[in-house]
């Protein structure tokens, strides 16, 4: 299995959980943070796609062309992506979005109608976009269908095709079928984007990856429409755990999403949609009731609590040895 890549859509996909509210200034924080931190891709704009700022929508306080080129003042290795949906955007606000900073483009249908995304696909190729064929709503056909939509795609000069789970409906069992049949199929990359409303979201992005996929979607605290988004931070937790290749740093992931994007959030009377200590818990090991007497041991000697907690996990402490996290905070504190 080779590198497995990431894309963040905490601006794109999560702009639906804020009323398609982010400023110049969260595009800039959360952006420069999700590139810092090692990811792929990041994902930005109104969440319905390119020009998608309509009544029917929902209006967006700026264009998608001012959210872009705020992202791309601060970006420096990751490619900045946008959605289109045919129909919603067009071949003219993709050449706009590409002199605004877009490098990347992700063209959406509905996942029987993979004929309306030709004449997108093939003039983001031409500009020079790196261009996703994004079959949305995959749970309503049958994979021989995906097989074919996925195949005009790929025709079309697609350089990656996602099995998109829309509604978050699919099974394991149905992520595998679909995303092993594509693998099989097609001679491009396969990714998959999923949902959370059946709280199989992380599940799901790690049945893709076992059936073949190599790139995975995920957003910041699983902010997304709906139940939101397989949550980046977990997701990467659980790929260094199963030892997966990627290149995203898990600490700074999990800063991003605490340092910025929950502030904005409650800013806006929002909470985020994942825990991150509860994660933080699952990734070290350790015993529930340690958190908050770590956070305090973290305090008292400076230090950080993640440190401490990864500690005791490779300790192996439990509970009644709560006495460890004193001298585990102080022996980092000693260390740094």
């Amino acid at each position: 299995m080779g590198k497995i890549y990431i894309t963040d859509t905490t601006l794109r996909d999560g702009s639906h959980s804020v009323s398609h509210r982010f400023s110049p200034d969260d595009i800039k924080s959360i952006t420069s943070g999700l590139d810092k931190a090692g990811v792929d891709i990041i994902e930005l704009g109104h969440g319905d796609g390119l020009t998608g700022s309509t009544i029917n929508y929902g209006f967006s306080d700026y264009s998608d062309y001012e959210l872009i080129e705020a992202a791309a003042s601060v970006v420096k290795n990751a490619k900045l992506a946008v959605l289109l949906i045919p129909g919603i955007g067009t071949v003219e606000d993709l050449e706009k979005a590409k002199k605004a900073g877009a490098t990347a483009v992700r063209v959406a249908t509905h996942c029987t109608e993979a004929d309306i995304s030709m004449q997108h696909i093939r003039a983001a190729k031409e500009i020079g976009l790196w261009t996703v064929g994004f079959l949305m709503m995959a749970h309503l056909t049958d994979t021989e269908r995906l097989v074919e939509e996925a195949l005009k795609m790929e025709s079309y000069g697609a350089d990656v095709v996602y099995v998109t789970d829309s509604a978050g409906a699919m099974l394991p069992v149905d992520v595998t079928e679909k995303i092993t049949a594509l693998k099989k199929a097609l001679k491009i990359p396969i990714g998959h984007h999923s949902h959370n409303n059946l709280g199989l979201a992380i599940a799901n992005s790690l049945v893709a990856i076992e059936a073949g996929a190599t790139y995975i979607d995920g957003s910041l605290s699983g902010l997304g429409a709906g139940a939101g988004n397989t949550s980046t931070e977990t997701l990467v937790a659980v790929m260094n755990k199963m030892k997966y290749e990627h290149g995203v740093d898990l600490y700074k992931t999990m800063d991003v999403s605490s340092d910025s994007l929950i502030p904005i959030l409650n800013s806006k009377g929002l909470s985020p949609q994942t825990n991150l200590d509860a994660m933080l818990i699952g990734y070290s090991g350790v015993y529930s009731s340690f958190m908050l007497h770590a956070r305090r041991a973290a305090d008292r000697f400076n230090v950080d609590v993640r440190d401490v907690l990864m500690e005791l996990g490779r300790r192996k402490a439990v509970g009644g040895q709560e006495d460890w996290i004193i001298e585990v905070a102080q022996q980092i504190s000693k260390k740094n």
